[in-house]
């Protein structure tokens, strides 16, 4: 893991702009310190755009939040789940390490952004952007409209390819280097996290006409639900390709026996640290004290969540709501429920 000390994953993130609520640039005073100088983690680049698009800023702090949330419900049941740590960093310093898990969370992150981004252009509150102009799909039946206000899945492309990867791209490395290898493959997962998104999005109708004949149709382009995309990315992690620079300064394939990743692929080029135990070097919280599934065999089970050091068993009191009726009308009455279950935790 000799990337871990390397100086391309920085302490400071955009990410960060998740963990602190943007105020609207309308909220600011004329005359006091601009947005942009006081928001932590954005590079020179990034700060360059924040200045151009500050009404933007508060909506890559909405992507980032749902990438963040994302990443945490996808791997809840992993030794790895996601966990932010109290710092302008996000992630903490597992992300300096080139993991597959490093390269998931550039993607919903950077997928994040063109979700956000692309919703807000719709919903009017972007004065560069509007609805979307995607062409009307060859497909679609003659008599049904097109033009619908749709998501601007483009300009949310467009926009956080400029954000997301102007950190990467403002830096000059040494040709064949470990920080270039890291480099490119921060871009390239950033790219297949723009593309899921893309890919994803599909035409939406509405029925109009008199008592829901639906004697017409009006389509239009819309995102798929977030839960989707990160569905994806998550299969994309799974098989995720080992990498190395080559003289060049080109990623390879570490196993030239398996096809080179396209655009929409994710890739890494270090391996994995266990994530069993603390480990203040890497960046690892460990598993000490996480809930285990005790009759599970997948990482959610005792066995593998708990690394072999065995689990501790204790009763908790849940309340459920339970035994609803629905009343005429209109509301739903339930009684609470209270079950004593026995759970378990890693040593």
């Amino acid at each position: 893991l000799c990337s871990c000390t390397s100086p391309v994953a920085d302490a400071n993130s955009w990410w960060s702009l998740a963990m602190n609520p943007i105020q609207r640039p309308e909220m600011y005073i004329i005359g006091a310190q601009p947005v942009c100088s006081q928001l932590p983690g954005l590079s020179p680049g990034q700060r360059k755009l924040c200045q151009l698009y500050q009404e933007h800023m508060v909506f890559i702090g909405e992507g980032a939040r749902s990438a963040i949330k994302e990443c945490q419900y996808q791997f809840r049941q992993r030794r790895w789940n996601c966990s932010t740590v109290d710092n302008t960093s996000v992630f903490g310093r597992v992300m300096k390490i080139g993991s597959r898990e490093t390269a998931f969370t550039y993607a919903v992150s950077a997928a994040g952004v063109v979700n956000a981004i692309s919703r807000a252009c719709r919903e009017g509150e972007l004065s560069s952007c509007g609805c979307s102009r995607t062409a009307r799909p060859k497909d679609l039946p003659r008599d049904w409209l097109w033009g619908g206000c749709g998501d601007n899945v483009e300009y949310g492309y467009r926009f956080a390819k400029e954000f997301v990867d102007a950190k990467e791209r403002e830096k000059n490395y040494v040709r064949g280097s470990e920080e270039q290898a890291r480099m490119l493959m921060n871009l390239q997962n950033n790219e297949a996290g723009r593309r899921a998104v893309y890919k994803l999005a599909d035409v939406a109708c509405k029925c109009h006409g008199v008592s829901g004949s639906c004697s017409l149709k009006t389509c239009w382009l819309q995102l798929a639900d977030f839960r989707k995309v990160g569905d994806l990315l998550k299969e994309k992690y799974d098989s995720a390709a080992a990498m190395r620079i080559s003289r060049k300064g080109k990623l390879e394939l570490v196993n030239n026996r398996f096809n080179m990743p396209t655009q929409e692929d994710l890739v890494y080029v270090d391996p994995s640290p266990d994530y069993c135990l603390r480990n203040e070097t890497t960046g690892s919280l460990g598993t000490q004290g996480r809930l285990c599934n005790k009759t599970s065999e997948g990482m959610d089970g005792c066995e593998l969540m708990c690394c072999g050091r065995g689990y501790d068993q204790f009763k908790s009191v849940q309340v459920e709501r339970c035994h609803c009726k629905f009343h005429w009308c209109c509301y739903v009455k339930c009684k609470k429920c209270t079950e004593i279950v026995d759970q378990y935790v890693c040593k």
